[in-house]
């Protein structure tokens, strides 16, 4: 250090006990500030006055459990008799605080750039089935949480402020269910979260192994003891999360790295310590041991004064086995019953469950074992992807050498046993050539499986916008079909069956593509059956952004006052996929200019100046019919009306494809005065037009929609 002059600073106060942690006050003239640690002795720090500014902002604390430790709790957090942090019980709808209670400063106090830091936890989530919504790590500028709902909201965000650039929170999030309104990859992953629970980045759960030179996956839910590491470097805007059982060392590779400067989002001072909150199923979360340091490493927690984790009962009885098993292992008898229930569980190992509501599907059920066979194991070289709450396998029947698909419901999430559910009693029956056959079922345990007949050339979407995958164009003739099968299926769904079918989220993606590429509709997990002629009732809506009505966006629910059938809801869909298949763009597109974000105002905007074919793929070129190309665009412009009213059934949609009547004329309001029957709400010119965007969440200061203001005719 050179000729550098250096303070003696002299620890002047120690508080705690033997078996909890010990905390520090160390002060000298220049500064003080507080550290938690494990030592039991005491000496003195030294520190150069070359470094007197940085000290200000450095800080650390170490628990090997927390008895005695001064938290701040709220909710249903509290610390056991032996030192565990539980944060949640049993207690449903709940949410669960616990933060170190005194701020921290995470900025330099000259630059104002955010400090390093590191932390590691060990925690462990107790054994369920069906797991939680999960826990996180939180840095917030404030110890309350005003509002923040339970369940996925893990006690952090509630529906007005989530997403909210003012919220200044940062979390790592543990994750035990999948939520498709946050984009969840699965239903056990770890993810980074800024001001919002659609994760920047994650990963499922796993640790890298040295020895293996690979991710292996783990379990958040195992029950087992785990350790999370969290670590950012200042100077080169680096965010590392690292995972792993606590029987491994800490990995070289982690788990999440992402570049990211957290200046931006830290105010000065803020709070650090751990949300959760309950759903509808027991669930327990505990942390054993917490260590934080800023500018610097976060110490190693002591493994071997880790406070135990309570015996759950299934431990219990098995340690209760374990001792009669050895009293009387000697025995005949016990040899005896040990032979027979082997064999017993040798008979039950592709044994399945039937349950009454089954007994009318049960022709369709197919054997567990077959469907292990078929998969390989469900092997992940056999994945073709992930639709709605599960994966996708292509597989082959073992007897009948039959090519199908079979799809594994997540029974991580709450909605994958009603989605099961939903495709057999929905599809189960339906017999139509524009529809993705349902050949079949099974359950076993835990284990959710529905089998499709095998489409080969997967969904529109990656045909129409993923060219790295495939170097296939579709022609306008290919489209074209596409568009009055599905316009047949839905005619089908809504006005043939005996019942109304709505599916409820009708898009590219869920359109596949046979060999022949003919287009049938599949993923019915969230499709409704109602009486021809029924009140839809007021119901939460589904559905994917881009693709829902303007009527359902703006409350979240179906309005009952507003006098419609339930077709009138869902027509917008399909008249988004008309203009997506018509101009091989998706239905919102962030990065485009202001005009161009949302596909349906676009085309609006070219027809109003009598350049609607602009908006033709350009990878058709002129390989198109003209009459075909203008009637796809303007019935998709009509089914996308905001008025419901206003936009056909499918059964008037199928003809007008089929050429059978001619389709309405649309036309421009322009500047009105007055309102008809037929009209449209009048605006005071097209520029200066606000209403809400068709599109959940996405108000803007133009027209968003075909609504209101523009086109005119319905039926």
């Amino acid at each position: 250090m050179g000729g550098a002059r250096w303070d003696q600073i002299q620890i002047v106060m120690k508080t705690g006990n033997n078996d909890g942690a010990n905390c520090y006050m160390i002060q000298s003239k220049h500064y003080r500030w507080w550290r938690a640690t494990n030592d039991d002795e005491e000496g003195t720090v030294e520190r150069s006055n070359d470094d007197r500014e940085a000290s200000q902002q450095d800080f650390g604390f170490t628990y090997n459990g927390f008895r005695g430790v001064d938290m701040s709790l709220d909710g249903l957090a509290h610390i056991t008799d032996n030192g565990l942090l539980m944060l949640v019980n049993n207690t449903n709808q709940q949410v669960s605080h616990a933060l170190y209670p005194h701020p921290i400063h995470f900025k330099n106090s000259s630059t104002g750039k955010a400090l390093s830091f590191s932390t590691t936890f060990v925690f462990a989530i107790g054994e369920t089935k069906y797991g939680g919504p999960g826990m996180a790590f939180v840095i917030a500028p404030s110890r309350e949480f005003p509002g923040a709902l339970p369940s996925n909201y893990f006690g952090l965000f509630n529906m007005t402020n989530i997403g909210k650039p003012s919220n200044h929170v940062i979390a790592i999030e543990l994750d035990c269910l999948q939520n498709k309104e946050f984009n969840d990859i699965d239903g056990n992953h770890v993810g980074i979260d800024i001001n919002d629970l659609k994760s920047v980045q994650s990963a499922t759960a796993s640790y890298f192994s040295d020895k293996e030179n690979q991710f292996v996956n783990l379990s958040l839910t195992s029950g087992q003891l785990l350790q999370l590491w969290v670590e950012y470097y200042g100077a080169e805007n680096q965010l590392n999360v690292t995972l792993a059982p606590i029987n491994i060392p800490k990995p070289t590779i982690p788990l999440l790295s992402l570049k990211i400067d957290l200046s931006e989002f830290i105010v000065d001072p803020m709070f650090v310590g751990f949300s959760s909150a309950t759903y509808v199923l027991p669930v327990s979360y505990y942390v054993l041991g917490w260590s934080f340091e800023t500018n610097g490493e976060a110490r190693e927690l002591t493994l071997s004064h880790l406070p135990k984790l309570p015996q759950t009962g299934h431990k219990m009885r098995h340690s209760l086995f374990i001792v009669v098993f050895s009293v009387i292992g000697a025995t005949s008898v016990l040899t005896s019953i040990f032979i027979l229930q082997f064999i017993v569980r040798r008979k039950k190992k592709f044994a399945e469950v039937l349950e009454d509501w089954e007994l009318d599907y049960r022709p369709h059920r197919f054997k567990y074992k077959d469907l292990y066979i078929a998969t390989k194991g469900f092997k992940d070289k056999e994945l073709l992807g992930t639709r709605g709450f599960g994966r996708v396998y292509r597989s082959v029947l073992p007897t009948s050498k039959t090519e199908v698909a079979v799809k594994r419901v997540s029974h991580n999430s709450r909605q994958g046993e009603r989605e099961f559910i939903t495709e057999i009693i929905s599809i189960g029956k339906l017999r139509h050539r524009s529809i993705v056959p349902l050949l079949g079922y099974c359950r076993r345990k835990e284990e959710l499986l529905l089998v499709y007949d095998f489409m080969p050339n997967g969904s529109l979407d990656k045909l129409l916008f993923d060219q790295t995958t495939t170097k296939m164009i579709l022609s306008w003739c290919q489209r074209f079909r596409i568009i009055k099968s599905m316009a047949d299926a839905l005619s089908y769904l809504h006005e043939e069956w005996k019942q109304v079918v709505v599916h409820r989220d009708l898009k590219s993606s869920n359109i596949l593509l046979d060999k022949e590429l003919n287009g049938r509709l599949g993923d019915f997990g969230l499709a409704r059956l109602y009486d021809h002629g029924a009140d839809p009732e007021t119901t939460h809506v589904v559905g994917t952004f881009g693709y829902l009505a303007p009527e359902l966006g703006r409350t979240g629910k179906a309005n009952p006052s507003v006098d419609v059938t339930i077709e009138d809801f869902y027509p917008f869909a399909f008249g988004v996929c008309l203009l997506e298949i018509a101009c091989g763009r998706r239905p919102i597109e962030p990065e485009a200019s202001e005009e161009c974000v949302a596909l349906v105002d676009w085309v609006i905007s070219c027809w109003c100046r009598g350049r609607i074919l602009d908006t033709v793929d350009p990878k058709l070129g002129l390989n198109y019919d003209v009459e075909e190309m203008e009637l796809v665009l303007k019935l998709g412009l009509l089914c996308s009306h905001s008025i419901p009213t206003k936009r056909p059934h499918m059964v008037e949609v199928l003809r007008y494809l089929k050429g059978e009547v001619p389709l309405p004329k649309l036309r421009l309001l322009g500047l009105q005065t007055g309102i008809n029957d037929t009209d449209f709400v009048p605006s005071t010119g097209f520029g200066d037009v606000s209403t809400h965007s068709p599109y959940l969440r996405s108000p803007m200061s133009r027209s968003l929609s075909a609504a209101e203001s523009l086109l005119s005719q319905g039926r």
